[in-house]
């Protein structure tokens, strides 16, 4: 590390020697934990808090998909806790064990961001779209970037090194276009449980803690990546400064 610690070199070294970058990934995987721990958290707490209609989250998300005319999107049950989501392939809001049967506002905040999706995709959201345009490229971009890394590094060919840092780099641009595409569908969430008059506005603040929780899951999963990215970068350039 500089050692007159002046800010510009200190940033530098962070984000490009080995062992800087190697310290931001340990860091930014902590945070990550940290928000994980805490989603979970803020959903247990609010999972005990009924909301005053008492009714089951399954039932409010049909509710809010056919008040936007979205009657051919199904809600159904899936396995596990908070594995809650929207498939646009198979055109259904999958609610978890813990949310499914649950009127809690915790789950029902969940269950709205989740039709947020499928709203997203009925209105042709624009970051929506441009994911959904580079998924299939990512999808092959993330199984394979290592796989170039390890051999460009094997072989002595730079030029492969960097095509699989690229193609991580895609992985993190598409985690990027995905931030927006959350927060909306919170927004969504919350603006359709207000004026739909589903939950009142002391409840309204134990969805928005749960939303915003889960939201920043997301930016964690970002930074790790950046961070890694920033990692590999160095390792390519054979950045071990200290």
């Amino acid at each position: 590390m500089p050692e007159n610690y002046n800010i510009e070199e200190v940033l530098s070294w962070f984000l490009t020697s080995y062992w800087g970058t190697t310290i931001l990934m340990f860091a930014t995987i902590i945070f990550a934990m940290i928000c994980s721990f805490k989603v979970k958290m803020t959903f247990a707490k609010y999972d005990r808090v009924s909301s005053l209609r008492g009714q089951p989250a399954h039932i409010i998300a049909r509710q809010i998909l056919d008040s936007h005319g979205l009657h051919d999107v199904d809600v159904v049950r899936t396995h596990g806790h908070l594995t809650d989501h929207y498939d646009p392939r198979k055109n259904i809001v999958a609610l978890s064990d813990a949310t499914y049967n649950s009127p809690s506002v915790s789950a029902i905040g969940i269950a709205a961001h989740e039709c947020g999706h499928a709203i997203q995709y009925a209105e042709h959201y624009v970051p929506v779209r441009m994911r959904g345009a580079i998924f299939p490229v990512v999808n092959i971009a993330n199984r394979t970037w290592i796989y170039m890394v390890i051999i460009g590094m094997f072989m002595y060919m730079p030029g492969m090194i960097y095509v699989g840092i690229a193609a991580f780099g895609l992985a993190v641009v598409f985690q990027l276009i995905t931030l927006p595409v959350e927060f909306d569908a919170s927004n969504r969430a919350l603006a359709t449980l207000e004026s739909q008059c589903i939950l009142d506005q002391s409840e309204l603040k134990g969805a928005h803690r749960t939303l915003s929780a889960a939201a920043l899951t997301y930016v964690a999963g970002l930074m790790v990546s950046i961070a890694q990215f920033l990692r590999i970068m160095a390792i390519a350039r054979g950045g071990r400064r200290r």
